[in-house]
């Protein structure tokens, strides 16, 4: 990432800066597509690129400090032992089951990321499956796979419901709010059905050859050396009942009441302390977990502050706008037949300096969708390539927040990952054109 840094910078003094004017529409800051121009350029300094970082750390500080917030109160929860003993029952309970595990879980957390558009709230998942998985005979990656790949790759992607991709970007296109859903279910279908096998196959490769799997920063259990006899104690369910309970507010507070990290952070805080109490620790053990469950997730959220930094860079040389009107420039070059084709891998890239859905909505879209009118794809077609746009890179790009957190809880590194699931995005890039083909065949609509 610190080479991505440099190469950005550098840029900064090779490419011109430019600007498109903002206006407001319906509450949001979207852009003016006649509104290009170019401005003087702003080169990023040596010294402004190393104090970029900082600003980098201060862009990233709320997702950071969830990081932190979550960790520690993962860290109280740990101390109890009550999640250790949950997922020792649950590996004797699966024991001849666990390969329901993969298929049920990833259409959970699918059915969140397509309905609510859950994405910073699955991180929470995270420090739960993993251990599960691998207790079961699997791999770290394969219970963050789960979590990630069912809400990101395939529900968020697929946003049948989800308010802050389509519905966001339908919005700026003047379509009907969650219109064309028809097309969308098929697409989750698909990429539920992508997603199980891929996991599924890994998993089982790691089943039969545990040496193969990656454990993260988790210690590799033996499911045949639990006790067939185990039961949980009462102290433990009653403080899995709170769990459970968090969950459930969980999901209310998100849907009914617009909760976001702040509000998830301080519940995890709440329950974690609820349970400490449950579990019998004293006020100092339960500092102490807080600590110690804080401390692990340093590497990650530090690593989250530097990709932030990238954006800063791009944005203070004034490279933000000059991209996406080049971008614009390149989709209107392309034949017919494939503009939107064109229209996604724009979507795909541009990503990479908007990764916030809602985000890259508000900036892309304005353009887009007029751009959409003069080429002869339909809008509805232009919302389809930005979401999956959107969608796909966000399992790559280091500038993912919610991709690095999760890593950071799970201990994996982000270069084993990408190692992982290169060839899992070449099927989704596949999928995606198709999906585009036919929505173009079709006049996918209303309009």
């Amino acid at each position: 990432m610190f080479i991505v840094i440099v190469i950005v910078t550098v840029l900064t003094y090779i490419l011109p800066a430019g600007q498109y004017e903002r206006i407001e529409k319906d509450g949001r800051s979207v852009v003016d597509p006649t509104s290009f121009e170019f401005v003087e350029s702003t080169p990023v300094g040596l010294l402004e690129m190393f104090s970029s970082i900082h600003a980098g750390m201060i862009e990233g500080a709320s997702i950071i400090l969830f990081v932190f917030l979550f960790g520690g109160a993962l860290g109280i929860m740990q101390a109890t032992g009550a999640l250790d003993s949950f997922i020792k029952f649950v590996a004797v309970r699966f024991g001849t089951k666990e390969k329901l595990l993969i298929p049920l879980m990833v259409l959970i957390f699918a059915s969140l990321g397509t309905l609510i558009g859950s994405a910073e709230d699955a991180l929470v998942y995270i420090a739960i499956i993993v251990p599960m998985t691998i207790a079961l005979g699997f791999d770290a990656l394969t219970g963050f796979a789960i979590v990630m790949l069912g809400t990101l790759a395939t529900g968020f992607i697929s946003g049948i419901t989800n308010p802050f991709n389509v519905g966001v970007a339908q919005s700026i296109a003047e379509l009907p709010m969650y219109s064309g859903m028809g097309l969308r279910i098929a697409l989750l279908a698909v990429f539920y059905v992508v997603t199980v096998l891929y996991i599924y196959f890994h998993a089982m490769k790691v089943k039969r050859n545990p040496e193969l799997g990656e454990y993260g920063k988790f210690r590799r259990e033996e499911h045949e050396q639990l006790d067939k006899n185990f039961r949980m104690s009462k102290r433990h369910s009653a403080a899995l009942i709170i769990l459970l309970m968090n969950f459930i507010l969980l999901v209310y507070g998100v849907i009914k009441l617009g909760w976001y990290i702040s509000e998830i952070g301080g519940l995890f805080l709440l329950s974690g302390i609820i349970m400490g109490v449950i579990g019998g620790l004293s006020p100092s053990k339960m500092a102490n977990g807080f600590i110690s469950g804080a401390g692990d997730m340093v590497s990650g959220a530090l690593i989250i502050g530097v990709a932030q930094t990238i954006l800063v860079i791009i944005t203070s040389g004034g490279l933000l706008d000059t991209i996406l009107y080049y971008a614009a420039g390149l989709v209107e070059q392309l034949p017919p037949a494939i503009n939107a084709i064109g229209m996604f891998i724009v979507q795909l890239f541009l990503n990479f300096i908007v990764p916030s859905g809602s985000g890259q909505a508000a900036l892309t879209m304005p353009i887009m969708a007029p751009l959409a009118d003069l080429m002869g794809v339909t809008r509805q077609t232009a919302v389809l390539a930005f979401q999956l746009g959107d969608g796909i890179s966000n399992m790559i790009f280091p500038t993912s927040g919610v991709l690095l957190a999760g890593l950071a809880v799970a201990g994996i590194s982000f270069t084993k990952w990408v190692k992982w699931v290169f060839p899992y995005l070449l099927i989704q890039v596949a999928v995606a054109i198709i999906f585009l083909i036919i929505a173009q065949s079709i006049q996918y609509g209303p309009f």
